[in-house]
């Protein structure tokens, strides 16, 4: 009796699934074409709609970012884990950071005063800076997995009922010298503008932090399932050049030694 309503609860959750994952590459889709011009033709804003909206542009600026990354976070994923299974994990985040996205296109104020306005030779040549940080983007999330970050593979593998496969190190193309290339290439696309109007120098200074911040999360999260892969590659490839110190330059090879040990020195469950 209960196998009638068991296979519609099966079917209509593959249904949902399917629509789910094809709704999101479409939105995704559209949330790129509409970042580029709205990156790209910042120069068109007009009065703000609201004395307040450094406050209004803040949360808007901010609340991205937050979520953007704490769904990345492996203490959300495991408890969103419990109502969402994890080939489709990859689905929300991409839905998420589309909405956050649109959120923002849709209700941004924007102001009429300049931090800098650039023309003839120099703003040709910010222009051509945009573009490449594009190519740049697009380069490196080739390298480390385009699908992975629209949540396209793993859908595909939950579509065809097939075991997702663990994930590497991803130590060539642009990450031969750089542990963050396409962070470091969104950021050219956020400072990057002839035309800089005091409500995109919010955008661009809180998109900043988050970007930094975020490397570090990405750090910390990297290690935290690749473990001393990663702390070996983290000593060798420094996180963004120019950087002499901190947690974004090259890990001391003390940490990854350090690691090692504790890895030895910890009695086995065999034993």
């Amino acid at each position: 009796m209960d196998a009638q309503p068991s296979t519609f609860r099966s079917t209509l959750y593959r249904v949902l699934g399917i629509a789910c994952g094809l709704a999101t590459q479409a939105c995704f889709a559209a949330t790129v074409w509409q970042l580029f011009w709205y990156l790209y033709g910042n120069e068109s804003a007009g009065q703000a709609r609201s004395s307040h909206w450094m406050l209004v542009d803040g949360g808007l600026a901010l609340q991205f970012a937050v979520v953007h990354s704490a769904l990345l976070l492996p203490q959300c994923r495991s408890r969103l884990a419990k109502w969402i299974p994890s080939e489709l994990y990859g689905t929300l985040y991409c839905a998420a950071t589309c909405s956050g996205l649109w959120l923002i296109f849709l209700f941004w104020q924007s102001t009429p005063t300049t931090v800098w306005d650039l023309h003839g030779t120099a703003a040709c040549g910010v222009r051509v800076a945009f573009i490449l940080a594009w190519l740049g983007l697009f380069s490196s999330l080739s390298y480390s997995g385009f699908g992975y970050q629209t949540g396209w593979t793993q859908w595909r593998y939950w579509l065809r009922r097939q075991p997702l496969p663990r994930r590497g190190l991803v130590d060539h193309g642009p990450y031969r010298w750089l542990r963050h290339p396409a962070y470091l290439s969104f950021l050219g696309l956020i400072w990057f503008t002839p035309h800089m109007t005091f409500d995109h120098a919010l955008l661009t200074s809180i998109w900043t932090g988050y970007i930094f911040i975020g490397s570090i999360l990405k750090d910390r999260r990297l290690e935290f399932y690749l473990r001393d892969d990663y702390r070996d590659f983290a000593s060798r490839v420094p996180g963004y050049p120019g950087m002499p110190w901190g947690p974004l330059a090259r890990w001391p090879e003390r940490v990854t030694k350090a690691a090692q040990s504790s890895t030895c020195n910890t009695p086995s469950l065999a034993a």
